[in-house]
């Protein structure tokens, strides 16, 4: 019994698509929540207040919530991208994913920790957690799709090779970024947003890394 359960069990590759999109969405809409601080309202009694709590509370905010909303986009192009050129998928490959998707809900907790905490060490190292274990389990799920020949037969060798490659070298730019919060975490901050910068605009610019 259990043979033939596995044999047919998360067999369906637009109802794994379709639960990673919204997902995905899911997760950038919970982002937008976090600009709004609980306390916003209770200071608020004037222009000058409003524009007050604005400056001081929001606009901070909106940095680590632009990242994390690049971050999710650039995480859910690659995502579709494995699904896109597998011509079946498996059980196992279906739970690879399902742990990827198990990231992509905890990247607004390390968000809020960053924007709540953007000075301390901690909680960029967390941010950063974050994105690697993505990174872990995409890389995982990418060969193991390889290995168990459930990609489509027309996908080109060269992007079986390239496509690791990209994901290794996003997670060592995503590393040197983390590193920098030894010296200051705004650094930190700033790099990481120049490398999704990278991975937005590269098929125009290829600031870093050619795609």
């Amino acid at each position: 019994m259990g043979k033939v359960y596995n044999e047919v069990a998360g067999r369906n590759l637009d109802r794994l698509a379709g639960l990673s999109d919204g997902i995905f969405a899911f997760a950038m809409t919970l982002l937008a929540l976090d600009l709004r601080p609980p306390d916003f309202h209770l200071n608020v009694h004037s222009e000058h207040d409003l524009w007050s709590e604005i400056s001081t509370k929001i606009l901070p905010r909106l940095i680590p919530f632009v990242m994390s909303f690049m971050t999710l986009g650039i995480f859910w192009v690659g995502q579709q991208t494995h699904l896109n050129v597998l011509a079946r998928t498996d059980r196992n490959l279906t739970w690879m994913h399902i742990g990827l998707l198990l990231t992509i809900t905890l990247i607004p907790v390390s968000t809020w920790l960053l924007a709540s905490n953007p000075s301390y060490r901690i909680a960029l190292a967390a941010y950063w957690l974050n994105i690697l274990l993505y990174g872990i389990a995409l890389y995982t799920a990418w060969h193991y799709s390889v290995r168990a020949r459930l990609m489509a037969p027309d996908v080109p060798a060269g992007l079986l090779v390239a496509v690791p490659r990209r994901i290794l070298t996003a997670q060592a730019l995503y590393a040197l970024g983390a590193a920098l919060c030894f010296i200051n975490t705004y650094w930190s901050i700033a790099f990481i947003m120049l490398v999704q910068l990278n991975y937005v605009l590269a098929p125009r610019l290829r600031l870093l890394y050619r795609l």
